[in-house]
């Protein structure tokens, strides 16, 4: 079979009705690939053997109620050999299919808008991307995680090579590269909407925006090279195996096919947007555009359209109108323009475009290299000569329509400017944007629009449909309770009172628990059974110890040096001290407490932040009181205690404020009504933990593993799987800088207790890089709980 370097037309495949808007190669059958379109429908095509090296399609799947706006293939797994198709639509919904079935066998329901790009990871991971400005991991059919801080629609998503790393590229211009749920990173240097991404390697990746650029993009960070050739809005790219070559798709008509950096070849359609691509294992490619239509081109000669069918493309593309408002061909003024035998000069490179003079017609011609030959595309209309002057002024500026709109009946009517320049979708979207009304009236706006423009619309378009996000491009559709136990506290240290300060106690030698501290646990009894004594560990891990008269002496000092307008009064300290011996011991459950010292405490906690810490650490053991559990977790004040704590749990804010609020959040977990109330705070609890993880401190990096670990235990029978993937997210995220071996083994017991006997979580976890994550911690044996519990996790995730 040889190969030319050059690209030519394989076939044409007729069979949507309207965009094109997505294309990918299929797993199955061999040299398959699928095509979605604004018809509502997704095709799958396989290669026949009829001689005109043709598809036939193989399958069409319906199951969206709007257009469909893009597809992936999900790799095969042992459940679907063959692979799974999923679609996503402007009916906010994502479409899973297998290749024997027209209907999905199952929806994915979640986004608030549309659906307009998906990536496929491994182990069955899903990611989406919206025009609610937001991404969803999803697996087994739920979603996993939100990805939030776009501040406009998400519209390339990208699952990286390297377990865990996912990007997203959104019209606010940026990119961000997403961690274990968290946004790591992001690029910036597009001057447009994000259209697409492409994966070149794990540290590697292509971006393509509406400044008409692509970038090549290190993870780390930085943008290594910009290819310019695109004339206009550039919206899919698709890389070549060798990882350098790849290919791009735009609103100026064309496919471009880059080599070495350079753009070598380029391909015009007989439409306006050429909306996707994709490569084929064999390396053809197939693109779709705006007129329905999807064509496959080939290098390979024996695979190329005959000659007939060749010409018959080019003819096609010579009757094309093309409308020099798009910009693709710059101002054009008629009289400055050569005649015919401006043709006699060869270009100068690929591609080349040349306007001619012909009588009072403008034609536009492309340079072919392989044929060395200027190739007609199509008649110039409207240049700039020619344009119809505006008539209409509105808001200081002329327009070629302002259309009234009246939304309710009996309510005020609304001005619509328009251009029959503009996308009459994105017209309408912002229309109802800047009038605050409701999303529901897109459809309606944009085909009045449409209707009102019909004698206007420059050149052949496809029937009607259309999608308000193009950029204002130039497609105009229309005319066609229990407590657990302790875990030890650092306040023991002799001399003084330093939160943050001192070691562990020591509990007896054995298997008891292995959570009492550094010498407490002997992994020898484990060693001679294979039970799992490290996980699920479902009763909460607490912070119990404290030296009472420390903590007192701490509090009277600094009282004593307290500005007048918060120094406590006598009676109030002395309060404070009785309520401490009572939570301090064992028992305390047993001593009753008045609800006037439980709200003492509650008032004592809001001093100012530099002398706070004593009051924390008796909230710290008096929240394990039933009582206080009740008043201060409760419906009513259980918020304003969370509230409370999160605000000292500021990045900004003191290290022993921090680690306090995050033990206080521990022990709330050793009553009912902490527990129900932590549950309900989960996911804000959660993130604002999460960052704490930064701050360089080992008894804020334990406390923090221990609130996880608890949050773990409640979840362990519950089929709640976004919390579990927020404890994963959480966990494999504080690994990454906690260094202290305690705070590692609550956060892989953690680990395992989410993961435990949930197949789901697991696949999760897998697909987030939890085993490459955790792996260097199985060979260590100081303690040796780490290195025991790290194999067994990862035999979990086997």
């Amino acid at each position: 079979m040889s190969s030319t370097n050059i690209f030519k037309l394989r076939c044409s495949l007729p069979g949507h009705e309207m965009d094109v808007r997505g294309v990918a190669a299929a797993a199955f059958p061999d040299g398959a690939f699928v095509s979605v379109s604004r018809d509502r429908t997704g095709r799958v095509w396989v290669p026949n053997s009829s001689p005109d090296k043709s598809f036939s399609e193989m399958l069409c799947m319906a199951g969206h109620s709007n257009f469909v706006s893009c597809v992936c293939i999900i790799a095969p797994s042992e459940t679907y050999p063959r692979g799974l198709i999923a679609t996503g639509g402007n009916d906010n919904l994502i479409c899973v299919f297998s290749l024997d079935r027209p209907q999905p066998l199952y929806t994915l329901q979640g986004h608030k808008n549309t659906v307009c790009t998906l990536s496929s990871g491994k182990f069955g991971t899903l990611l989406s991307g919206s025009w609610d400005t937001t991404a969803k991991v999803w697996l087994n059919e739920k979603c996993m995680m939100t990805l939030q801080g776009h501040t406009a629609a998400v519209w390339a998503v990208l699952v990286l090579p390297e377990q865990g790393l996912m990007l997203s590229g959104s019209a606010d211009k940026t990119i961000k590269l997403w961690k274990a749920g968290r946004c790591e990173r992001t690029f910036t240097g597009h001057e447009d909407c994000v259209r697409g991404l492409a994966v070149i390697s794990s540290t590697e990746f292509f971006s393509c925006s509406n400044d008409t650029s692509i970038r090549r993009w290190l993870v780390t960070g930085e943008c290594v090279q910009v290819y310019y050739s695109h004339t206009n809005y550039i919206y899919s790219l698709a890389v070549f195996p060798n990882s350098q070559d790849f290919i791009s798709t735009g609103e100026d008509r064309t496919l471009r096919i880059w080599r070495k950096g350079e753009c070598c070849q380029t391909i015009r359609l007989p439409a306006q947007s050429v909306w996707c691509c994709c490569i084929l294992p064999n390396g053809d490619i197939a693109v779709g555009a705006s007129d329905g239509i999807i064509r496959v081109f080939t290098e390979a000669e024996d695979r190329m359209a005959s000659a007939e069918d060749l010409q018959a493309f080019e003819d096609e593309l010579s009757r094309t109108t093309i409308d020099p408002k798009t910009g693709d061909l710059g101002d054009i003024k008629m009289e400055d323009l050569p005649g015919r035998e401006h043709l006699n000069e060869p270009g100068n490179r690929d591609g080349q475009t040349r306007l001619i003079k012909d009588g009072q017609k403008v034609e536009a011609y492309q340079w072919s290299v392989s044929d060395g030959r200027w190739m007609k595309i199509g008649d110039v209309v409207g240049g700039s000569n020619q344009q119809t002057s505006k008539n209409v002024t509105y808001e200081g500026k002329e327009y070629d329509y302002v259309f009234t709109i009246d939304v309710n009946e009996g309510g005020p009517s609304f001005k619509l400017p328009y251009n029959v320049t503009e996308d009459p979708w994105l017209t309408a979207h912002n229309f109802l944007q800047k009038n605050d009304l409701s999303p529901m009236f897109l459809d309606q706006v944009a085909n009045f629009i449409i209707e009102n423009t019909k004698g206007h619309v420059v050149g052949p378009a496809p029937p009607a449909g259309g999608d308000p996000f193009t950029g204002g491009a130039r497609y105009i559709p229309g005319s066609s309770d229990d407590r657990g136990n302790t875990g030890a506290d650092p306040f023991t240290g002799a001399g003084r009172y330093i939160p943050g300060s001192g070691s562990n106690t020591s509990a007896p030698m054995g298997v008891a628990d292995p959570f009492t501290g550094g010498g407490a646990y002997s992994s020898a009894a484990l060693r001679q059974t294979s039970t799992n004594i490290y996980f699920p560990k479902t009763d909460g891990v607490t912070f119990e110890q404290a030296n009472a008269s420390q903590i007192i002496s701490k509090l009277k000092e600094l009282n004593g040096g307290a500005p007048p307008e918060h120094k406590l009064s006598e009676d109030i300290v002395e309060s404070l001290e009785r309520l401490l011996l009572v939570c301090g011991g064992s028992n305390s459950s047993e001593c009753p407490l008045t609800i006037q010292e439980i709200n003492l405490l509650w008032k004592a906690s809001h001093l100012p932040e530099d002398i706070v810490f004593p009051v924390l650490d008796i909230l710290r053991l008096a929240v394990r009181h039933p009582q206080v559990n009740e008043s201060l977790c409760g419906e009513a004040e259980g918020v304003q205690l969370c509230n409370h704590l999160l605000s000292l749990m500021r990045p900004e804010g003191r290290p022993a404020n921090q680690m306090l609020a995050l033990r206080t959040l521990c022990n709330c977990f050793s009553g009912r009504h902490g527990r129900a109330l932590l549950m309900a705070q989960r996911e804000t609890v959660l993130s604002r933990a999460a960052d704490l993880a930064a701050v360089c401190n080992k008894n804020i990096h334990i406390a923090l593993a221990t609130l996880v670990l608890n949050y773990a235990g409640c979840l362990h029978s519950q089929p709640d799987l976004e919390a579990k993937a927020q404890c994963l997210s959480v966990a494999s995220r504080a690994l990454e800088t906690v260094q202290d071996k305690e705070a590692v083994f609550r956060l892989l017991v953690a680990l395992g207790t989410t993961v435990a006997s949930d197949q789901t979580a697991q696949d999760l976890a897998r697909s987030l890089g939890v085993t490459s994550q955790i792996s260097k911690y199985s060979s260590v044996s100081d303690p040796s709980k780490v290195g025991e519990c790290c194999q067994l996790v990862l035999k979990e995730l086997q």
